[in-house]
C-alpha cells in the first residue's frame, strides 16, 4: 500500500511539473484581472479561449487532474491537518498525519503546540 501511494506520490509531481498556470481569459489584457488573475471559465459564445483556438491559454480540463488516491495528501504522503491548540495535537497519529499550525494561533500557544508535536513526534509543515 506504502510503496503504491509513493509511486502515486512521484505520478503527481512529474503531472504538476508539466501542467501550465491556469488563469482567467484576457488577464494580460485589463490591470482589474492583473490584480487578480484566478481562474474563471470563459463563458462567451465567441470567446477564442472557450474555443480552443491556437495562441490562447489552455482551459482548465479533467485531465490535468492529479490521482485520486493522492489528492489532497502533503507531498510527504501524510495527510495535512490544521491545529489550533495542543489537545487537537494530541489525538493525531504520527505516521498518518502532519500539522499546520493555525493563523490565528499566538506565539504563546504557537509554543505550546510545537512542544505538544516534538513530545509526541509529529511533523510541522509550516
Amino acid at each position: 500500500m506504502k510503496s503504491s501511494i509513493n509511486r502515486l506520490l512521484r505520478v503527481r509531481k512529474k503531472q504538476k511539473a508539466r501542467k501550465p498556470e491556469f488563469l482567467r481569459s484576457l488577464w494580460w489584457k485589463f490591470p482589474k484581472f492583473k490584480n487578480d488573475p484566478k481562474w474563471r471559465r470563459p463563458k462567451g459564445i465567441d470567446n477564442p479561449m472557450r474555443l480552443k483556438l491556437k495562441g490562447y491559454p489552455p482551459l482548465a480540463e479533467i485531465g490535468y487532474g492529479s490521482p485520486s488516491a493522492v489528492r489532497g495528501l502533503h507531498p510527504t504522503g501524510l495527510i495535512p491537518v490544521v491545529v489550533g491548540s495542543p489537545k487537537e495535537v494530541e489525538k493525531l497519529d504520527p505516521k498518518k498525519h502532519i500539522i499546520y499550525i493555525s493563523s490565528r494561533v499566538g506565539l504563546r500557544k504557537r509554543i505550546e503546540i510545537l512542544r505538544a508535536a516534538e513530545r509526541i513526534g509529529i511533523k510541522v509543515a509550516n
